[in-house]
């Protein structure tokens, strides 16, 4: 009898640890961002999930294709790093089934000094750097456009590429396409550039002190690229993705965002 008691308290106890662990597992949500500055929000999302005995997972990626992959497999819950433009153009090229689940913010491009300080110093020939992929590429020919330095054919919108611009202002101007990310430290060799908020970001330019002109916050690339959380469908009504979510369009989260990165990420909510 006694040795059967000592077995039946050791099941329980077993028991007891694994439903303790499996709870608290079930209150750890992985989620996968790119640095800056969206793994920098999330750890402000953490703190306030800590609250409510939460763990937030946060799994940091510099590329673009691993953090949905992770996303569709079920390594991780949520990912951070992505606009609207991005997500649909993945979903159609990989037969992934990823969803937007909140608009979080937007990273207004701006228009940088290179070798000339402004607008009007621009001479014929001058040399003016924009990302090369296309959705980006669209956003920096509009800024363009939008300050009278080129003209695009009428209606392209944010499909325009370098060949859709008809006249330029003054005439001539080199439109030299690049990798987002080396636009930062090409400014010593071109007479301007647009560049990504995100990578200005990491480049240590202000868009509020360094840029010359900014996107407009009620544009169409504003509600096209605004950088969302993705869920793979299915965990929409997840309660821990809801959890993150109210974290993530906290008053906390927004004075972190519009006290820490000087207008060059604009929060959605």
């Amino acid at each position: 009898m006694k040795k059967f008691l000592t077995l039946a308290l050791g099941l329980a106890l077993s028991l007891a640890l694994l439903v303790s662990c499996s709870q608290e597992s079930e209150k750890t949500i992985k989620v996968a961002a790119t640095p800056a500055p969206h793994a920098e929000i999330f750890e402000v999302a953490k703190e306030i999930l800590a609250e409510d005995g939460i763990t937030l997972e946060i799994i940091e990626f510099t590329d673009y294709i691993q953090p949905n992959s992770a996303t569709e497999s079920g390594d991780v819950m949520v990912n951070y790093f992505q606009h609207v433009a991005y997500l649909e153009s993945f979903n159609d090229d990989n037969d992934t089934h990823l969803v937007n689940v909140a608009n979080i913010h937007y990273e207004p491009f701006g228009l940088y000094p290179g070798n000339v300080a402004s607008v009007a110093e621009l001479a014929e020939g001058a040399k003016i750097a924009v990302p090369n992929d296309p959705s980006n590429e669209a956003r920096a020919l509009l800024l363009l456009e939008a300050q009278g330095i080129i003209k695009l054919e009428e209606g392209v919108g944010l499909k325009a590429t370098k060949l859709d611009i008809v006249e330029t202002y003054p005439a001539n101007i080199d439109i030299v396409e690049m990798e987002a990310a080396q636009l930062p430290s090409t400014l010593g060799s071109v007479d301007m550039a647009v560049i990504n908020g995100n990578y200005a970001i990491q480049g240590g330019l202000s868009v509020a002190d360094d840029a010359i002109a900014i996107e407009d916050g009620t544009s169409e690339a504003a509600a096209l690229y605004a950088n969302i959380l993705v869920v793979k469908e299915g965990n929409e009504e997840n309660e821990l993705v809801q959890a993150l979510i109210d974290a993530m369009k906290s008053e906390k989260v927004r004075d972190f965002i519009n006290e820490s990165y000087d207008g060059a990420v604009v929060p959605l909510f």
